[in-house]
């Protein structure tokens, strides 16, 4: 992929979750979001989006802390970086306190490094979400580690 020069650019959410349907690895868009973020080159192409939420974990959900729930890229150098920095500042300037996200076991979190995101905490997989009273659909997900990072 070539280098462009990515600014920000502000995204709906509807042309979000249609970049991370047709971008994003092993997850489909998210159902709701708090704001989504973009960085495209300087034709103007969307070549990365961010989606921000609330925190999937019910236990951090304490109404100050935020969670990017999705990025996606089409493979645009340091999009994602620049994402989580402006994630994190826009989160800032809202008045949440705390930012975090996941990645998956082989995904090596150099974006979130070189945005200054810490690792905080490895979570062993998991057998899945499935239950008798609440079926859900494998994603393919199931069964891997993850790795809980938090904004500086």
């Amino acid at each position: 992929m070539s280098n462009p020069q990515l600014h920000l650019v502000p995204v709906r959410s509807r042309q979000a979750k249609e970049f991370v349907r047709a971008w994003h690895r092993h997850h489909p868009p998210p159902a709701g979001m708090i704001f989504a973020v973009g960085a495209a080159d300087a034709t103007g192409t969307l070549r990365a989006v961010a989606v921000v939420g609330r925190p999937v974990a019910r236990h951090l959900d304490d109404g100050a802390t935020l969670e990017v729930t999705r990025t996606a890229s089409d493979g645009a150098r340091h999009a994602n970086s620049l994402l989580y920095g402006a994630c994190w500042r826009a989160a800032k300037a809202l008045g949440y306190r705390r930012l975090l996200t996941y990645t998956q076991e082989g995904e090596s979190g150099a974006s979130l490094r070189g945005a200054g995101w810490q690792l905080i905490a490895r979570r062993p997989p998991r057998p899945g979400w499935h239950t008798p009273s609440r079926p859900r659909t494998d994603r393919g997900t199931d069964r891997i580690a993850r790795f809980l990072w938090e904004a500086p």
